[in-house]
């Protein structure tokens, strides 16, 4: 089992290495220091596996001029630094990612259950929006029904008005031919009358002149 994780660790580390960085060995302690030689001013001191990013390496002197996490820029040996973590951090690293590996079923297991809940929730969603559609469908039907209706009342309502009108210059036109006969009659009757009053008059001139003609033809007959 520690040879497997040992493994594992080493495989983790030589992906994740860069050229361009190292790391501080397994010691407890290095001197980080503002220039080459032991007797520049040490800047801070680093601890084992702290990382460093490497700006040049001096091959004569051995000392390499690198940039630490919290952005100082100082110089150490290179014999200090590995290519790598170091074994401590590696193998903390390697047991994280095997523990990560062994939870990963549970997460797989809660995530697949997460999944077939939101399917599930998704379906239920899809039930009430496809509802909700056929619910929507009927209404724009019935609306539709309910337009062509009134269409067709509207169109009812114009012919039905156009024919009062008709029959309202109809019944204009049947009083005024109504007037037009009273009038005719009136006029007739009046005509009749004046006939009547002129034969009249014209009797009451003749009868006594027939009467009195007769009269005398009658004394002078004796």
């Amino acid at each position: 089992m520690k040879t497997l994780i040992l493994t594992i660790a080493a495989l983790l580390a030589a992906t994740a290495a860069q050229a361009e960085e190292r790391y501080v060995t397994d010691q407890l302690k290095v001197t980080f220091r503002a220039g080459e030689g032991t007797d520049n001013k040490i800047l801070k001191m680093l601890t084992s596996g702290a990382p460093l990013e490497v700006l040049s390496v001096n091959q004569r002197s051995g000392w390499v001029r690198a940039r630490a996490e919290d952005g100082t820029v100082g110089y150490i040996l290179e014999r200090f630094l590995d290519q790598e973590p170091s074994a401590r951090d590696r193998l903390a690293a390697a047991q994280q990612k095997l523990a990560e590996l062994q939870q990963a079923p549970d997460k797989l297991s809660a995530q697949l259950m997460q999944t077939q809940e939101d399917y599930q929730a998704l379906q239920a969603n899809h039930s009430e929006v496809q509802a909700e559609k056929e619910r929507l469908d009927a209404e724009l039907k019935e609306l539709r029904q309910v337009a062509g209706d009134a269409i067709a009342i509207d169109n009812e309502r114009k012919v039905l008005r156009a024919r009062v009108a008709d029959l309202i210059r109809e019944l204009e036109g049947l009083k005024q031919e109504n007037r037009d006969l009273s009038n005719e009659r009136a006029q007739s009757w009046f005509m009749i009358g004046g006939g009547v009053a002129f034969g009249g008059l014209i009797l009451g001139w003749l009868l006594p002149n027939m009467r009195f003609r007769r009269r005398k033809q009658y004394w002078n007959s004796l």
